[in-house]
């Protein structure tokens, strides 16, 4: 048997038809429409490990899957893999590179960093539904960018991940937070090594206590103090938030 290679497939997608990345009983995942149509396609079954988990009607700008194949076109010719591969796949997802890598390198541990962006908007828009969240009232940017530059570093951030999950630790490294205003659209994008489950959403949720409801700025510094989950602000709604960048050492940002 010819030794099997590894490769990483950067892929994009819509979440709002599906209930996240990770495969499971039952409920349609990405990662389940991308096995798919990899066993179609190498006609054998074929485990993918992605960069990380995305909750249900999240959305991925770019997300890292490491597979391994002896099929020789990967290596050969991966736009023609990535073609078929793309064709046998729903309109929500796409394969944008397809990348040959060592054979110890992992879609997951291997990451340096990784982004994401949250969407809002302030009027209603027929074109944002499951793109964009829509606030109530503006919210004051200056006051939550102060704020978010407290997140800045390493620190526990326990009191923004969801309970009970199975992690080793809940320190985290953040080295970029910060909102954006443009007309009556807003983002925040948020950089770190790590995030933990639901992490994004309840920080966004906080700020926008700080922002909206006149809070001072000083009660982020109480909320990670307290390490608690009933501290922080709700989780805002899934569809507003997009991954959107996954950094490692050996491959080139696209």
């Amino acid at each position: 048997m010819d030794e099997k290679n590894r490769f990483f497939i950067e892929i994009a997608y819509d979440g709002s038809a599906y209930h996240g990345w990770q495969v499971q009983p039952n409920a349609i995942s990405v990662q389940e429409k991308l096995n798919n149509a990899l066993k179609t396609f190498l006609r054998s079954d074929i485990e993918t490990i992605g960069a990380g988990r995305t909750d249900t009607g999240v959305h991925a700008k770019q997300l890292y899957v490491h597979f391994d194949s002896e099929n020789p076109l990967f290596s050969n010719s991966p736009e023609k893999a990535q073609q078929s591969l793309n064709a046998l796949l729903p309109y929500d997802i796409a394969i944008k590179r397809i990348i040959p890598v060592h054979a110890d390198a992992h879609a997951r541990f291997d990451a340096t960093s990784r982004s994401y962006e949250y969407h809002m908007h302030i009027y209603k828009n027929p074109f944002l539904i499951n793109k964009s969240w829509q606030l109530r009232e503006v919210p004051n940017v200056d006051k939550m960018n102060e704020a978010a530059e407290k997140l800045l570093g390493t620190k526990d951030f326990s009191c923004f991940s969801k309970s009970n999950t199975q992690v080793h630790t809940n320190i985290c490294t953040i080295t970029e937070a910060k909102w954006i205003q443009e007309g009556d659209h807003f983002l925040f994008k948020v950089t770190a090594d790590r995030f933990l489950r639901n992490m994004v959403r309840a920080i966004v949720g906080t700020l926008l206590k700080i922002g909206q409801h006149d809070l001072p700025i000083s009660y982020i510094d109480e909320v990670l103090n307290s390490k608690s989950r009933s501290m922080a602000g709700t989780s805002v709604p899934a569809h507003g938030l997009y991954l959107t960048k996954v950094v490692y050492p050996y491959i080139e940002i696209a």
